[in-house]
């Protein structure tokens, strides 16, 4: 069985001195032969080395040409593909990949929390888990999944939730599909469905506005201007303050606004409650609630659907089945 390894860079592949100052170095082939208990696995490893990126520079047509990588080593006969890369990123480059690969082989994405210079270093321990997940059987029909510190995440619930810890990677929402113990893939749940897109054939520009304490809506007019879809992320189960209402319906007649929680777990709701700048009032000025989406994943979802042209009603169909 054969299994793909495509380096984007990141903390799994940076040397440098142990005080400080990595970089990104170090080839998937690298990776891949530091990592102890390979040989027993009795699986054929190829290695691509694609991009040398910190995780913060990796770009959405990065992604799209990485799943193109990702195809070429599927249609030569890899059960599975690995995508190694810095780890700042992961929730957002992992879910978009899960909305992107139809095919029912795994994609897998990991990466490191500490670089191999350091003590305790993860890489290898998470690459090895990684490819014992590709490989498997249990991981096929899943779409993209994440695999840190042996858990095995699904990529539209991951987020980072810690700077710095090697266990940073969590779904708070869900939980983790499984775990990788004893050098096989043990999957506990699975997620209810798999929504996937066409790759986008154009860039629109989509930004984040956070909801915060005391913001009167005067900024988010003037942002709102230069994009074509808007993501909120609002407080609670979707609430922002009174004096956003206005603002946002007048955004919500030109472009597609979509509301999510900005707690990171949880839903955005509906009808719990009606005040002006509530889920339910939002809803009626044109406004579409995210379900379980997170702010990041929910400005991703709407990226590949506006760049297929979907309509409104399109749009919310699309945010209707993460609820």
């Amino acid at each position: 069985m054969r299994v793909a390894v495509i380096g984007l860079g990141g903390t799994i592949a940076m040397t440098g001195p142990p005080e400080g100052g990595a970089m990104p170095a170090l080839s998937a082939e690298q990776l891949v032969a530091a990592v102890p208990g390979l040989t027993g696995l009795e699986l054929e490893i190829v290695a691509e080395s694609r991009l040398q990126l910190p995780g913060a520079s990796v770009t959405i047509p990065d992604v799209v040409a990485t799943l193109g990588a990702i195809e070429r080593h599927l249609d030569e006969g890899a059960a599975g593909v690995v995508v190694t890369q810095g780890t700042d990123t992961i929730e957002e480059t992992s879910y978009l990949l899960d909305l992107l690969h139809r095919r029912p082989e795994p994609v897998v994405v990991t990466g490191a929390m500490r670089n191999p210079s350091l003590a305790g270093a993860d890489g290898p321990g998470n690459l090895l888990a990684a490819i014992v997940t590709a490989a498997s059987p249990e991981a096929r029909e899943l779409g993209c999944l994440v695999v840190m510190s042996d858990e095995i995440h699904a990529a539209s619930r991951v987020r980072k939730t810690h700077s710095t810890s090697v266990s940073a990677f969590a779904s708070p929402t869900g939980g983790p599909l499984g775990h990788v113990a004893e050098r096989r893939a043990h999957l506990i749940n699975k997620p209810p469905r798999r929504l996937t897109l066409p790759a986008p054939n154009r860039q629109p520009r989509v930004g984040i506005y956070h909801a915060t304490l005391g913001d009167d809506g005067e900024l988010l007019t003037a942002f709102a201007e230069q994009l074509d879809g808007l993501v909120i992320a609002a407080f609670g189960m979707g609430h922002v303050p009174a004096t956003w209402v206005e603002p946002l319906t007048a955004t919500a007649q030109r472009i597609p606004v979509v509301f999510a929680s900005r707690t990171g777990a949880g839903m955005t709701g509906v009808n719990t409650y009606a005040f002006p700048g509530s889920e339910h009032d939002l809803i009626t000025r044109g406004l579409i609630p995210a379900g379980h989406l997170d702010p990041l994943k929910s400005r991703l979802l709407l990226h590949l659907a506006l760049s297929t042209d979907a309509d409104r009603t399109e749009l919310a169909n699309l945010f209707t089945l993460m609820s």
